[in-house]
This record gives structure tokens, sequence and C-alpha cells, in this order.
């Protein structure tokens, strides 16, 4: 018996950041995703909004991976109501109650400054942490009476997982962020074969990524040709996934003699806790970094590589002499210890800013990545005459070619995509090229808009 399901799209329609879609039938409710607004200036007051939904009536919220534009949300949909079960993979469990401790500091400062109290607190937190389970990949679960889940690889981030949700012999895929396969540490991202509707991710749906061998050569170009000016390489970089390729990839360029040996300081507390939690999961990573695990290397260890987690040790960083590499967040440059040192470190000519990962319209990374010779940082005017570079390669998401061809390996059997998760722009290229070249019917839709779809 045919029966229609009510699709609405929450958050993360016409944005990047702040997924949240909505999946309901007559008698069930399911979320997945429920994701901060980042980088926009007026994320703060998007992110205040009442859910255009009753986060009581939610059954069960599905969780893609850790990220905070995927879950920085659920405390405040916990404080509103919702009392169902939350899941996701066993590792964005383990990763989740750190990125939502990071959230708190982060809200809590945004709200001082503002004046506001913040969206949600520890409390909120603990009991969001108290209502979530966990299923391993490739494990059929029922989740509540007719419709069931199975969790695949995204490749993307430790735990990430793209959501195959099945209701009547018909199933509808939430990919959550797909990763740029290959990548240096991770599993690629697994083919979705049998999809009747895709709702997928689109940050690079308009370009393409440079090739592995291209990003490292650029890296160690860039390390080199600051070093020889003896100044600072800063890489603003996210705490979740960003901060381990970087790591990974400089520990490889030591061990091969292809870089000087200088001080390198991780300057993020998340990123350091996430990074143990790395070194616990090497059964996702990839062949060749699960064999070098085996052969006893520490992937994430090298000469002068040093770890700051207290504030002092932060601060030292400057008194150190040059050259030297610092690595800290927030990967936009919207908070976090990676202002302090770009006050510090910007209007230096000897100096480099390196972006390594996407940077969202109206964030500070943005201004500074579309030519902006000041910018405002913690209510200083900072003069920018560091030289700044960008590499695309080590980006965590698919670009436009890879997308296409994901798509590709379904494109007997799904009727419908939804391209969301990324700037109209790209997600409205990405959509022509979906019907242009494998014939789809792909679709962008609007913020808030509902469509049904039969199962």
């Amino acid at each position: 018996m045919n029966e229609k399901l009510k699709l609405t799209f929450c958050g993360g329609a016409n944005s990047v950041t702040g997924a949240n879609f909505l999946l309901e039938s007559d008698k069930f409710k399911i979320l997945v995703d429920c994701g901060l607004e980042q980088g926009d200036p007026n994320a703060g007051e998007i992110n205040r909004r009442p859910f255009i939904f009753d986060p009581a009536a939610i059954d069960v919220l599905l969780v893609t991976h850790a990220h905070t534009d995927h879950l920085g949300r659920i405390p405040k949909l916990v404080k509103d109501g919702f009392k169902g079960r939350i899941i996701s993979t066993i590792e964005t469990k383990e990763l989740a109650p750190l990125m939502l401790e990071d959230s708190v500091k982060l809200l809590n400062q945004e709200a001082e400054r503002n004046g506001v109290l913040p969206i949600y607190e520890m409390p909120d937190v603990q009991k969001t942490i108290s209502l979530w389970q966990s299923i391993p990949y490739h494990q059929q679960t029922e989740i509540l009476p007719g419709f069931s889940v199975y969790l695949k690889d995204a490749g993307h981030v430790l735990g990430s997982a793209m959501i195959e949700l099945t209701h009547n012999g018909k199933k509808i895929v939430f990919t959550g962020d797909l990763g740029n396969s290959p990548s240096p540490l991770l599993k690629d991202t697994e083919a979705i074969t049998d999809a009747d509707y895709l709702l997928m991710e689109s940050v690079y749906g308009d370009r393409n990524h440079e090739s592995a061998t291209l990003r490292r050569d650029k890296l160690e170009d860039v390390i080199e040709e600051t070093v020889k000016r003896n100044g600072v390489l800063v890489i603003p970089t996210f705490s979740l996934e960003k901060a381990q390729i970087i790591i990974y990839e400089l520990n490889n360029l030591v061990e091969q003699g292809r870089i000087s040996v200088v001080p390198v300081y991780i300057d993020s507390p998340l990123a350091i806790k996430i990074t143990e939690i790395y070194k616990r999961h090497p059964q996702n990573f990839n062949d060749v970094a699960r064999a070098a695990v085996e052969r006893g290397d520490d992937l994430f260890n090298f000469p002068k590589l040093h770890f700051t987690s207290t504030s002092e040790e932060s601060k030292a960083i400057l008194g150190t002499p040059n050259p030297k590499i610092v690595i800290a967040g927030s990967g936009m440059s919207t908070g976090g210890r990676i202002q302090h040192h770009e006050i510090n470190y910007l209007s230096d000519p000897k100096n480099t800013l390196l972006f390594i990962g996407y940077q969202a319209a109206g964030s500070v990374g943005r201004q500074i990545e579309d030519g902006a010779r000041s910018i405002n940082l913690l209510g200083q005017n900072v003069q920018i005459k560091a030289q700044i570079a960008k590499i695309d390669g080590f980006s965590s998401h698919k670009d436009s070619e890879h997308l296409i061809e994901f798509v590709e390996n379904t494109a007997d059997t799904v009727k419908k995509i939804f391209v969301v998760m990324g700037e109209s722009k790209s997600a409205l290229f990405l959509v022509q090229r979906l019907r242009d070249y494998l014939g789809l019917q792909a679709y962008h839709p609007r913020e808030g808009e509902s469509v049904m779809l039969e199962f």
C-alpha cells in the first residue's frame, strides 16, 4: 500500500551549515541532524529562533556526524521539549560530548557579548547525552514500527555516516557530508546503489579540488617559502578531521625529509582531545594508515610537534622564535584561539595565513579569502599584510566531479534528488549537472519548504 511521507527542509537547505531535515508520516516524526548555523553574521540570531516544528513531537533524531553544523543545536531541541531517542554511529556518540561542551563555551561567550542568555547550557548537554544511543555501521536496525535504518561510511570524518532509511520497501538516503576520497586517513565513501530518494550535500557542487599529490606539493611549498622568510605559518583549522589530517600530512612530510623541521603548535584543546579519540579507532582508517599503525608508527607525532592545551601555553607561542607553524581553531576564524594569532601575525608580510577548509559566506575567513586588507578581530582593526594562501585539496568534502560519480551509482533507481547543504550557487550548479549529465530529477529546495514523497 502506497503511503505519503512529508519531507521538510527545516535548515541547511540554502546554506552550508545548520543541517535539519524532518521526515514524517501520520504516526511518526523522524528528524535528521540538528546543527548550528555557522559563519553567517546573523548566525546567532538564526540559532535562537524557535524550531518550525514541535520538538516534543519528534520520535527519533538521526545524526550523520559530529560536526557542530550537524549536531550543535540538539541541546536546544532537548531544552525545548524533545524526549525521543538520538541515534548515531558509535564514534559520533563518542565525539558528541566534546563537540557540544565546546559549543557551550562559544555560545556563552557570544551571549555575553550580545547581552542575552545562551541558547543552551551544560545541563542541556548532559540531558542530550543521556538520550543518545549508537548503532554500528552495516547493521539493519528498526528504529520505529515500519522504519529501519542502515548506516554506511561517508568517509567525511571519524564516524560519519550516510543514513539509509527504509519504509514500505522504499529507501531515502541522507548523505550528511560526503568525504573527499581518497582521504589521507579514512576509508573511502561507500557506494549508494538502490536509493529511491536522495538528499545530498553540495558544498563544492560547482568546483573541483586539486589532486592529493598537488595538495601535498602546495603544502610543502607554502611551508618552505614561509620558513625562508623566517615567518610564521598560521593555519585556521576545524578541530574534527581537518586538524588530524594536517598533523598526519605534516608527519609524512617530516618523515620523508620534504620540509624543514620547525616547531609546530596544535593550539586547540578540542583538536587535541579529538586526536586521542582518532587514535582509539584505527579500524576506521584506510589500508595505508592502518598498516602504518600496525607497524607501530604514531601517525600524530613527529619532532618539534607541540600540543598546547592551556591558555598559558597558547600565549607563550608568541614568544617562541620564528620560523614556526601555528594550527588553531576555529576553521573559519569566527572565534577561538586562531583570532589571537591572526591579531599577532596578520600584519607582518613575512607571515602566511593558509586556508585549508571551506570559508562560509560572511565569515571572517571568507572576508580575508576574498581579499580584505583589514579585518576587525576582537574589537581590533588588524591590517592584513601577510601572504594569504589556500589549498582546496585538503577539503573533507567531495568536489563537483566526485559528487556526480557518487550519484551515478544509484542513477538507475533514484526518483528524486534534493540538493542541499551548500550555497545556492553551488547547489544550483550541481542540480543542473545532475539533470544534464545523468538525466535525473534534481531539485534545490528552499528553506522551510515541504515536499510529499511516495513510499
